[in-house]
């Protein structure tokens, strides 16, 4: 959506997935984790505070103090992420606040948002804010999820679900590209990475052309704004908070924007700070390659089933194979009108984006995927599930252009990137050898080589906070080592570590028993754990 949609009154816009084939959110939301766009309006930039906004601010004091208007979540017949919201119990509202913070008096941005209201008022603890992640992944349908996950405590709190700025259903960016995300390998040569500098140069103009006036304003400081002004909404002093994965990085950040302004805060899959922005991609190719080994073992026994090989060394050659296949002529999966071609740029998106769990439903998802690759590489007619060539299109189709777009511009607009492609060459060649598969993917260039440089400089964590954070030891995602030295930046915090774990996103999915109880035990009670937690992965 370009900035001559962007109204200045609150308004509701319709749900991004109505009418199209329903993907797992889970499955997205791994690939939204890491791409990448471009914010195109050079401005001078912030000092590393400016402009965090308070209650009573001059210009601000009517965002803040803004009455809600609560409303059904259904935006129409075929919206059925808003009819699992009223199912569940939520309402639906809207809240405006400034596209820029320093002119508060310009023009404004509406935030959707969902809320699961306390039934137990007299032990009513406050409001829980949640995101999901992504960076850019929609948080409106999250409220059911968490107060399932919260048991017996969910009553004391009003569960509350925003979609971010430029996400969801909060007026969405999109740079009209033809292709969902921007994650693509640079594939087995020179040549492939030369068309991947031209296509990522492509998607950045695109950005310029389609909503550069907006998206200097999609960082993540502007989402801590942002947060703080639905706190206001909302009539709460402080708020708790769980964000997961990005979520953790937004949580981290307000803490050091708003301190005093939160209660109790758990960061799930917890992001460095100093990893944030387009760095956010390369540091993922050890943890992906750790992942992909742990799954071929799992699928070489079960050959029988997949038939990819007996061992982990034939499982990977087979798999490289088919990389080197796509590289020669693009994979063909499905059949007649649903045909979608794969080429070895995206083979090797596809297994990053299915890496993010090791539970053996999620192995084997992976494992059927790589069946019917292994079978186009070979020539043969593949008949894909209707959700996987959903996913595919939605991935590399231009119906997942907005939510790419979002993400894109989130990292983009959250640090700086190197400019010169050659640099992306020297890494891609120096981590091929160890990491065939991952390393020319997590090494490419990425729109943001094409970017102006962000509004603001990052946020530096100077301010301790008692967090509980939690990180597996095998996140494919966000490595464990992340979590490790944010507990470092944070000494007032607790980390809770799952052993041996290749996963990410943990509290109330994964089915940790020792996860969910310590997360579920802080949350009601307000209490750190006395030390930091280890738990088995069980």
């Amino acid at each position: 959506m370009t900035g001559s949609h962007h109204s200045r009154t609150a308004r509701r816009t319709a749900p991004t997935t109505a009418g199209r084939p329903r993907i797992p959110r889970r499955t997205v939301t791994a690939g939204l984790a890491l791409a990448a766009c471009l914010a195109v309006t050079a401005t001078v930039a912030l000092p590393a505070q400016a402009a965090d906004s308070a209650d009573g601010a001059p210009g601000l004091d009517r965002y803040y103090r803004q009455r809600l208007d609560w409303h059904g979540c259904v935006l129409g017949p075929d919206d059925q992420d808003g009819a699992a919201l009223e199912q569940a119990g939520a309402r639906c509202a809207d809240v405006t606040v400034p596209l820029d913070y320093r002119d508060p008096g310009g023009r404004t941005v509406t935030l959707a948002l969902s809320r699961i209201k306390a039934t137990d008022t007299r032990h009513r603890i406050g409001a829980l804010v949640l995101n999901d992640g992504g960076p850019g992944g929609p948080t409106i349908g999250a409220p059911p999820r968490v107060h399932a996950a919260l048991k017996e405590t969910a009553g004391r709190y009003d569960i509350v679900g925003p979609d971010p700025r430029f996400v969801g259903r909060s007026e969405p960016v999109d740079c009209g590209w033809p292709v969902g995300f921007s994650l693509r390998s640079a594939g087995i040569g020179r040549a492939g990475f030369e068309r991947q500098v031209s296509f990522q140069r492509d998607l950045a103009a695109r950005c310029r052309s389609a909503a550069g006036d907006l998206l200097p304003f999609a960082s993540t400081r502007d989402a801590a704004r942002d947060l703080d002004v639905v706190r206001g909404a909302l009539g709460e002093r402080r708020i708790s908070y769980l964000g997961l994965s990005y979520g953790t990085y937004l949580g981290t950040v307000y803490t050091q924007m708003f301190p005093g302004r939160y209660d109790r805060m758990v960061l799930d899959s917890a992001l460095d700070p100093r990893h944030a922005g387009p760095s956010f991609i390369p540091i993922g190719v050890a943890g992906n390659d750790r992942a992909f080994a742990d799954w071929a073992d799992w699928v070489a026994a079960r050959h029988d089933t997949y038939g990819l090989g007996r061992t982990r060394e034939e499982v990977t050659a087979g798999i490289l194979r088919t990389v080197e296949a796509a590289a020669a002529r693009p994979l063909v999966v499905g059949t007649g009108t649903d045909a979608v071609e794969i080429d070895d740029s995206q083979v090797p998106a596809l297994f990053f984006m299915k890496l993010s769990s090791d539970s053996d439903v999620d192995r084997a998802s992976l494992a059927e995927l790589a069946v019917l690759l292994t079978g186009a590489a070979a020539g043969r007619p593949v008949t894909a599930p209707p959700q996987t060539l959903a996913l595919l299109r939605f991935l590399f189709g231009a119906q997942g252009s907005s939510a790419g777009s979002a993400l894109q511009a989130i990292l983009c607009a959250d640090g700086t990137a190197p400019r010169d492609p050659e640099r992306y060459w020297h890494e891609i060649e120096r981590s091929r050898a160890a990491s065939p598969l991952f390393g020319p993917l997590l090494d490419n260039i990425t729109p943001c080589a094409f970017w102006d440089r962000p509004r603001e400089e990052p946020t530096e964590v100077r301010r301790d906070a008692r967090v509980l954070i939690l990180a597996a030891t095998g996140d494919p995602r966000t490595p464990y080592r992340d979590g490790v030295t944010l507990h470092g930046l944070l000494p007032g915090s607790r980390l809770l570590t799952l052993q041996g774990a290749n996963r990410h996103e943990l509290y109330g999915t994964y089915g940790n028993a020792c996860v969910d109880d310590a997360v579920n035990a802080y949350l009601a009670g307000g209490r750190l754990p006395k030390a930091d937690v280890v738990c088995a992965r069980g």
